[in-house]
């Protein structure tokens, strides 16, 4: 028997470099369809709760949830209260 055959760069054929190349990029996009902190500490929260580690109502341990929307909720508001004095007082 032969010594093995390995195919470099460029021996390989134009459809597995094609095909690498999309599984490369496609590997390092950003939304890489992961978790992110805000689900991973819901579920976290939950399962202390469910766990009885923790004590808390179930409004606190959904929390992470419902927070960062307040939070934008809360600038846009304020935003808006802005933009609407502006407007009065510029007239």
């Amino acid at each position: 028997m032969g010594a093995p055959v390995i195919l470099t760069h460029e021996l390989m054929p134009s459809r597995s470099r094609r095909l690498r190349r999309m599984s490369n990029s496609s590997s390092s996009s950003a939304s890489s369809g992961g978790m992110d902190f805000t689900g991973a500490l819901t579920i976290l929260f939950i399962g202390l709760k469910l766990g009885g580690v923790i004590t808390w109502p179930w409004l606190w341990v959904l929390s992470p949830l419902w927070i960062p929307i307040a939070l934008l909720l809360g600038i846009g508001i304020i935003a808006l209260i802005g933009v609407a004095l502006a407007v009065i007082f510029d007239k």
